[in-house]
């Protein structure tokens, strides 16, 4: 796999745009039911706001269930004075995604990740659109939480991808284990790139994050990832 460089991605365009490699109108099995999706703009669904706009290069990681428990989440808004419909800069949100990320870099939880074969069922599924739904950039399955860098294409908004991704695995994922109930946390955290010295510290954060965490001395060492499997080509 050759990574997609920012400034490739930029001349490529995404399909069906002006400029962009294929403006077919067909989508065939890629098609999302319901019909055409007007991007949301900032929105939230929870704790952290969001941002769908087709065109954008995003850094997005979501997490197992039980990786960050819901009371610890609620601890800590309580702590940071938390008000609903933060900025994505205020400091409560940015203190927040912070403690967020060391405590799954932890290593807390059952950590489903760990077992090879639900690994590989995640890094497919990422695989599996890329390039029809959007471009795949870079990404990391961590032992229980995943880093993705995707460019965005039109009529596939951000929340529909994450969407696609976490019921299939989920539920292939519940199926292996023998067990029922949430899989995956319904909040997602991702922010846009921008620029190209940001495209790059993304894409060296989430292939660098096994050495970071003590998992491995290199990122090509860690099986599941775009580092790996650019070494492996």
């Amino acid at each position: 796999m050759q990574l997609v460089s920012w400034t490739a991605s930029k001349k490529a365009g995404a399909p069906g745009t002006p400029g962009s490699a294929s403006t077919s109108t067909s989508t065939g099995s890629a098609a999302i039911s319901g019909g055409p999706c007007v991007p949301k703009g900032w929105y939230s669904r929870g704790y952290l706001p969001h941002l769908d706009q087709p065109g954008l290069c995003q850094s997005i990681t979501f997490r197992l269930h039980d990786s960050v428990p819901e009371q610890v989440i609620q601890r800590w808004k309580e702590e940071l004075h938390w008000r609903e419909n933060l900025p994505s800069d205020a400091l409560a949100v940015v203190a927040l995604r912070q403690r967020i990320v060391i405590y799954e870099d932890a290593g807390h939880g059952a950590c489903w990740l760990r077992e090879a074969h639900i690994a590989t069922l995640v890094e497919n599924a990422l695989l599996h659109f890329d390039g029809e739904r959007y471009r795949l950039m870079a990404w990391c399955i961590m032992p229980n939480h995943v880093h993705v860098l995707i460019e965005t294409f039109p009529g596939h908004p951000l929340h529909k991808v994450l969407h696609s991704w976490k019921s299939f695995t989920a539920q292939k994922a519940n199926e292996w284990l023998e067990r029922k109930g949430e899989f995956w946390a319904r909040e997602y955290y991702d922010r846009f790139i921008r620029d190209e010295r940001h495209f790059n510290q993304t894409v060296a954060y989430i292939e660098q994050n096994p050495v970071k965490a003590g998992l491995v001395t290199s990122a090509e060492a860690w099986r599941f990832s775009s580092a790996s499997r650019r070494c492996s080509e």
